[in-house]
């Protein structure tokens, strides 16, 4: 149990959403059921600012995102640098988009489907992830980022309140398709995420970090959510690196080292786009061990020694970005 309260946490940060709608280029409304809905790219044209605060709700108000110029071989892009404070809690029991909400109101209605990811996630603990994370998150409050095109109903949000425990009323959601401003921020401020994770997917003890940091390219927006969702991925697969303090044996990194960054996978080296294809589009065809930053530092406060693997790739982010 902890006494971090990440739902809450980044209830502040969906106020500062609300409260410069202009600005910000989002829009703000309440459902009949007293959910709110901000919508940072789908009516609305979103920011980048706008994508880096929905980051930082993505993080449980436990990260920090800054937007910054990033440059890899005489590419010069819009970036996004990422520090996490807990990253065990901030981006696996928050930012990890591993909540499919999937909804189909009436007999005459389309099917409503988003990725959800956020705080909200540890209200809901329905993702096998969370067998291994003892935190639990009191039930005042949800907040959930979702990834996609549609505006979710009030169906959708009462689907969703009731899975977290809470009233429709305490309910707030933030919504950006992948090809939107506030979309590609979002997806890059993943950088940290997907090394954890990966880092998870080796058996390494994810107790024993106590930092990570990150630095990833923004992708252009795409003029449509499927080579949007190719893009996205590269800037963090062939763009984005990350540094992590640790504390424990150096055995215990020297296991895992060469197999985190993205060159690991036998997929390396195809865009995204490419592999999707070839997979018939269905994601789970891809080999999970890709989905890493492109390169890894790992510095055991332990020992001192800081180990690293992989290379980032400026050719495959020009190819992908059209540039």
């Amino acid at each position: 149990m902890s006494a971090i309260t990440l739902n809450e946490n980044s209830l502040h940060l969906v106020e500062q959403l609300i409260a410069d709608q202009t600005g910000l280029g989002v829009a703000a409304a309440t459902l009949p059921n007293g959910c709110t809905v901000v919508d940072a790219g789908i009516g609305s044209r979103g920011s980048l600012e706008a994508g880096r605060l929905v980051a930082e709700i993505c993080l449980g108000g436990l990260g920090r995102v800054a937007l910054n110029t990033a440059r890899l071989d005489g590419l010069v892009l819009p970036g996004v640098n990422v520090d996490a404070s807990l990253p065990k809690l901030a981006c696996m029991a928050s930012q990890y988009a591993g909540w499919a909400i999937s909804l189909k109101d009436d007999a005459n209605a389309s099917r409503f489907f988003a990725m959800g990811s956020g705080p909200a996630r540890a209200l809901h603990r329905g993702e096998p992830i969370f067998s291994g994370i003892r935190h639990e998150d009191p039930p005042t409050c949800a907040v959930l980022v979702l990834e996609g095109r549609k505006l979710p109903t009030q169906a959708v949000a009462a689907m969703i309140a009731k899975a977290c425990g809470v009233a429709e009323s305490a309910l707030r959601l933030v919504i950006a398709p992948t090809a939107s401003l506030a979309g590609s921020v979002q997806i890059s401020a993943r950088v940290v995420e997907t090394g954890m994770h990966k880092l998870n997917e080796l058996g390494f003890d994810l107790d024993a970090v106590v930092s990570g940091f990150g630095a990833c390219p923004v992708a252009p927006v795409a003029g449509d959510d499927l080579t949007a969702v190719g893009r996205t991925n590269d800037a963090v697969l062939y763009g984005g690196e990350t540094w992590y303090t640790v504390d424990c044996e150096d055995a215990d990194i020297e296991r895992v080292i060469d197999k985190t960054p993205a060159c690991a996978s036998s997929d390396y080296g195809a865009l995204f786009s490419d592999l999707f294809k070839r997979c018939d589009g269905d994601f789970y065809k891809i080999d999970p061990m890709l989905f890493s930053p492109a390169r890894v530092n790992i510095t055991n406060a332990r020992t001192g020694r800081t180990f690293a693997a992989g290379k980032t790739d400026s050719e495959l982010l020009r190819r992908s970005f059209g540039l």
